[in-house]
């Protein structure tokens, strides 16, 4: 990155509040949440800084079975929702748009003709599929209808949060309205940020290396595996392992290794993959366990079916 252009990146980002040390504090959580070693801070920031120096490719993000949970979670992490905002060009997300009712869907076509095939599409919320769509509506046309139509014509699709991804609390048995991820509605293929939000940081790391051709792998169910690649049990601070004879007879030798953590209390972090204890959530203060909650598996599939009733052990 040029010189200029370098100074020119972080005036813009002094502009809308978020200073040097800022950025780099950032980059340092996206190092952790990337699973890089600490040196490697420095390249993160300049991935991201490289990023910026490009054309911003334009971003249409759809909004359908959802709580807008995911979009408040990077727009409420002021620092992260700017650098979101100045690597990428939304064209497209009816949260923050200001554009409303035809003239919103006018932004919509005219980003479709203008950039099809190259566009990322960003997801939001589960589609219901039962009855032709018809629990679901935007402008007149069903969740179905909209993703037929303009997920196909993306250059990626990025699913955000566990509803896009899985199809999440809409899809949770009676599910009545048929309600599905977007893969399973439709058929294509998609990066799953599954969680209940998603992290900004995971979202942010995702596009960075879209942006700069960096491969992402992707486990079985879609996510990248530098965001979901082990447990929340793995990475847990409140794991403490217990290696005595009273212990084993009383929990059993399965829950001695687990060691006293709020598994006994129905913490589902052992089931569960994210990264929750690395990079955490309100500009990285805390985390459900760290708080004392035990994890709800909110990042797995089918979770509010399989994972419940939440507070009692379930390996």
């Amino acid at each position: 990155m040029k010189k200029e252009n370098k100074k020119g990146f972080y005036e813009k980002l002094e502009k809308k509040g978020v200073s040097r040390r800022d950025f780099l504090k950032y980059c340092t959580a996206l190092t952790a949440s990337m699973g890089l070693a600490s040196s490697c801070v420095g390249q993160v920031a300049k991935s991201i800084e490289k990023a910026a120096s490009k054309p911003r490719p334009p971003v249409v993000w759809l909004h359908f079975g959802e709580c807008t949970g995911c979009s408040e979670a990077f727009l409420r992490t002021p620092n992260v929702g700017s650098l979101i905002l100045d690597t990428i060009s939304v064209e497209y997300h009816e949260t923050i748009m200001a554009p409303s009712g035809y003239q919103a869907e006018k932004s919509l076509d005219e980003a479709l003709e203008k950039y099809k095939g190259k566009f990322i599409c960003v997801v939001e919320g589960s589609i219901a599929t039962k009855y032709n769509g018809t629990y679901g509506k935007v402008a007149n046309r069903t969740f179905l209808e909209i993703a037929k139509d303009v997920i196909p014509k993306a250059a990626v699709v990025i699913c955000v949060g566990t509803c896009a991804a899985f199809g999440g609390l809409a899809a949770a048995a009676p599910n009545p309205g048929g309600y599905k991820g977007i893969k399973d509605a439709i058929g294509v293929s998609t990066i799953n940020l599954s969680g209940c939000p998603m992290n900004p940081l995971n979202l942010l790391s995702t596009i960075v290396k879209y942006l700069n051709k960096k491969p992402i792998k992707l486990d079985d169910n879609g996510r990248p595996l530098f965001c979901y690649g082990e447990t929340i049990h793995d990475r847990c601070p409140r794991r403490v392992h217990f290696d005595n004879d009273e212990f084993v007879e009383e929990f059993g030798s399965k829950e001695a290794e687990l060691g006293y953590c709020l598994y006994h209390m129905g913490c589902k972090g052992p089931e569960t993959y994210n990264n929750c204890p690395m990079i955490k959530y309100n500009f990285g203060t805390s985390f459900p366990i760290q708080a004392g909650h035990p994890c709800i598996g909110c990042s797995e599939p089918d979770f509010w079916d399989e994972m419940t009733p939440f507070y009692e052990e379930g390996l």
